[in-house]
């Protein structure tokens, strides 16, 4: 019975910060405000995704390996590597017609 008394009676006074913001207050303001700014970060980066671009940490795109077959075998027809029926035969079993650019809205 007696532990029932204190309860009443510390419930009856109030906090012991009475009449003032308790000292944890501007904690949770910060806390606030720091999961808001990462809640944003997150939205932007979401979105960015959703465009189709890259996140800022992941550098540049690898190239793909059709792109980098192309490059080498025109390279080695550049150096006289290989003659013009090589070229074309490897070309075609590339499905890649050269002098024709493979970008969309190009000519």
């Amino acid at each position: 019975m007696n532990t029932i008394a204190v309860i009443s009676a510390a419930a009856a006074h109030g906090p012991p910060w009475a009449g003032s913001p308790p000292p944890f207050a501007p904690f949770i303001g910060v806390a606030m405000f720091f999961l808001l700014l990462l809640l944003t970060a997150f939205a932007v980066l979401l979105l960015m995704r959703s465009r189709g671009h890259r996140p800022p940490w992941a550098g540049a795109a690898p190239e793909p390996p059709e792109t980098a077959a192309r490059r080498v075998l025109a390279e080695r027809f550049a150096k006289g590597d290989i003659t013009v029926e090589e070229f074309m035969e490897r070309a075609s079993a590339l499905n890649w017609s050269p002098g024709q650019s493979t970008k969309k809205g190009r000519t």
